[in-house]
């Protein structure tokens, strides 16, 4: 693959397209629910403080499929170019850019860090008050007005800052994260969210140490993800548990495969998946996970049962499915007195927590993640480095590689529960 990426690089390098538009293959959603249309588009020159990318691959994960479905109506804009886990090579840089230039391997990140603002400076989160994640947000932020365009001229949206679902998109170079040259394209590619969410979560937010217990609900590639984390350090670990469940069938964003991937790597000894559909367990054992709950085998709820094989409960659980009963159950299932809940799930219900506040005075406690906790510019690249030397295994979340023009049969893949990530070449 280092000669394919040596022949990109050339090609980008002998563009002679700076400042001018570039036409190119895009998959643009019209409405909801249709399928994406494979169209000739307009993508404009990179504005002060952005960056054209030349996108070699990109890859489905549930945000987009929620976003393509309309599940959430204040959040549609049509005709749209979605998609933000990707990798790529710069073509060309706006006004102001200094820290990556023509050529550069780059990977979007949808959670920006300008570096300025009172969040980026704060070492306590990964937010960024100007380039944070924003679903609503459809424009670049330099101008309001979008960088891609229909052949006549009409606007057409962007979609968590990265918009990858393009040959060629436009970012804000504050969520471009430039990457070792050496480093598998196609592998970095899950770092722009999946991977860098559930390691990061287990890793970061939760801060697993070896001889801790882990329970992860949700069996998406976000979950398997935090899950391995815990396990390849067994000369000093002794974790005793993961757990993962997943309501109706559905995988959220946030998944069990990341999840599961770094709670190995931490060290787990022993690694419980928990999940309605027994076809996850496969994959489930590829990423270190060695026992497996069916909750539809039980005649108890999910959290007294991994109480009782715990002897109290664990000490984190990582909630990957954007379900209140769910949350509920991540969140008994960790020990009185000290147990962690890290919310990863997409919750699209109004619905509030399922907690009574007089609960916490049993010591547990409840955290949101983004992004894993990574600030993406700064911290990523260390991530990249991890993956080149072997600590992360990524392959296990590539289960299907397609051409970009079947970026439609992609996402039935995702829809019928057949892929974790399938990864599409441009």
């Amino acid at each position: 693959m280092g000669a394919v990426y040596h022949n990109h690089n050339s090609f980008v390098s002998s563009l002679d397209t700076a400042g001018k538009v570039i036409t190119c293959k895009a998959a643009v959603a019209w409405g909801p629910g249709q399928p994406l249309v494979i169209q000739d588009v307009r993508v404009a020159p990179p504005q002060k403080m952005e960056v054209r990318l030349k996108v070699l691959f990109t890859s489905i994960c549930h945000t987009d499929l929620s976003a393509w479905k309309g599940e959430n109506e204040a959040q549609r804009a049509y005709p749209r170019i979605l998609g933000h886990e990707a990798a790529g090579i710069v073509e060309s840089v706006g006004e102001g850019v200094e820290d990556i230039k023509k050529g550069d391997h780059v990977v979007p990140i949808f959670q920006g860090e300008c570096g300025s603002c009172m969040c980026c400076k704060n070492q306590k989160t990964n937010l960024c008050q100007k380039f944070g994640v924003n679903p609503l947000k459809s424009v670049m932020e330099n101008d309001g007005k979008t960088r891609f365009s229909t052949k006549d001229g009409s606007p057409i949206f962007h979609f968590l800052n990265t918009s990858t679902f393009s040959e060629y998109t436009v970012i804000d170079s504050a969520c471009a994260v430039r990457i070792d040259p050496k480093a598998p394209l196609e592998k970095m590619t899950l770092l722009s969210c999946g991977v860098s969410t559930g390691v990061g979560a287990a890793w970061n937010v939760a801060d697993v140490q070896p001889g801790s217990s882990v329970a992860i609900f949700g069996l998406g590639a976000v979950g398997l993800a935090v899950s391995t984390e815990s396990i390849k350090t067994k000369a000093c670990s002794f974790i005793t548990n993961i757990a993962w469940f997943i309501p109706c069938g559905e995988v959220i964003e946030s998944g069990m495969e990341q999840v599961a991937e770094g709670a190995r790597v931490r060290g787990a000894s022993k690694i419980i998946g928990v999940d309605i559909n027994p076809t996850k367990f496969t994959k489930g054992k590829a990423v270190g996970i060695t026992d497996f709950i069916n909750p539809k085998d039980l005649e108890v709820p999910v959290h007294e049962k991994i109480v009782a094989i715990t002897e109290g409960g664990v000490d984190c659980s990582f909630e990957c499915a954007g379900n209140l009963e769910v949350l509920r159950e991540a969140f008994l299932s960790t020990h009185m007195g000290w147990g962690l809940t890290v919310l990863l799930g997409i919750h699209p219900s109004p619905k509030l927590l399922p907690l009574h506040p007089m609960e916490l005075f049993d010591g547990r406690q409840i955290v949101g993640s983004v992004f894993g906790g990574y600030k993406g510019k700064t911290q990523l690249p260390k991530l990249a480095q991890k993956c080149m030397c072997g600590t992360l295994n990524l392959d296990e979340f590539i289960t299907h590689e397609l051409p970009f023009h079947k970026i439609n049969e992609a996402f039935q893949l995702l829809v019928d529960g057949k892929s974790l990530r399938c990864l599409l070449h441009l």
